[in-house]
């Protein structure tokens, strides 16, 4: 690694007026899991001269209820998502799949608003440094991606234009079907922005002096059935190929109300609108989810050779939905 400053910061306050005094040369680390692999194999065009811990702002640690909704600090480790029976009573979903993150070593130190915030682990974006340089690719002020005409079998099947990488979060598939929204802190005040427009194509919405302090989850519909499926080679710490959470409401046999959501299939979590309002209204035979999860992946646009993620995506809609 380079040299670089390091602070231990106290407050948010702390922590804006620094990231504005760098001036998008300084980064945050909570848990570490993701940052210091990124320092290590240089893979950023610019290193950050400042690296601040946030560690040590104690009051972002916190899982709390109102009559409403669930509320959790950007700071909380996985591991205490997965421990709440808090979460386990009313957001299930929350720890089915926390519990796939990667090993329990990283939930242990991984936290919910680091799991959101990781930069994208695209292979060209991710190539160390000092094997050969870095590579130009799109999001590093290339003109191309080279996953268009490379290496593509885990890459974006839906929504991509410029760049192809998809969305690594787990969290950030289940917080979208609960409707959560996230409260960040900047320069300029708060804001809250629901984590469906958290995402953007080349990473997030945070602005060089903003991060994320609070995530707020609605509460859901008690006798709604929430369920998250994830795909992977290596079960234990492996990121999605594929993913698929629902929260599907049904009264008298009847689905009432469906929200679906496919995650590691574009730059963000995708809801699979179409395929919700067909579900609505409608017994739940086993024809009528074949069509729905049909009608999930109506848009997607595979690489040439990731087409594969399209039949594993209606899968996991069909078993999500059907709640096996």
């Amino acid at each position: 690694m380079k040299a670089f400053a390091h602070v231990n910061a106290c407050s948010v306050g702390e922590v804006i007026q620094l990231l504005a005094k760098y001036q998008g040369k300084a980064k945050l680390n909570a848990g570490g899991t993701d940052i210091l692999g990124v320092l290590k194999d240089r893979i950023l065009p610019d290193y950050p001269e400042l690296i601040i811990n946030i560690k040590t702002i104690t009051q972002l640690n916190s899982i709390e209820e109102n009559d409403e909704r669930l509320r959790i600090g950007a700071l909380t480790p996985l591991i205490n998502i997965i421990a709440s029976p808090l979460v386990e009573k009313t957001y299930s979903i929350l720890k089915q799949a926390a519990v796939t993150v990667a090993s329990p070593q990283i939930r242990n130190m991984a936290t919910m608003g680091g799991n959101l915030c990781q930069d994208t682990r695209c292979w060209y974006y991710r190539y160390p440094d000092e094997i050969g340089g870095m590579i130009k690719c799109f999001r590093k002020g290339g003109k191309t991606c080279p996953a268009v005409n490379g290496e593509n079998r885990y890459h974006a099947i839906m929504e991509a234009r410029k760049c192809f990488a998809v969305c690594p979060s787990d969290m950030a598939v289940v917080l979208t079907v609960l409707g959560a929204t996230l409260t960040i802190a900047g320069g300029g005040g708060t804001r809250d922005i629901s984590v469906e427009e958290f995402f953007t194509p080349m990473g997030n919405v945070l602005a060089p002096d903003e991060m994320i302090t609070m995530i707020n989850i609605p509460k859901p519909s008690p006798v709604a059935s929430q369920n998250f499926l994830k795909f992977t080679l290596r079960k234990p710490i492996d990121f999605a190929i594929v993913s698929a959470a629902s929260l599907i409401t049904i009264d008298k046999g009847i689905c009432i109300d469906a929200r679906v959501i496919l995650g590691a299939v574009a730059s963000k979590p995708i809801r699979a609108i179409e395929a919700e309002e067909y579900l609505r209204g409608k017994e739940l035979s086993e024809e009528v989810i074949a069509e729905g999860a049909r009608l999930a992946l109506v848009g997607a646009k595979p690489l040439s050779q990731n087409a594969y993620k399209v039949e594993i995506a209606k899968t996991l809609v069909k078993r999500a939905v059907a709640g096996c």
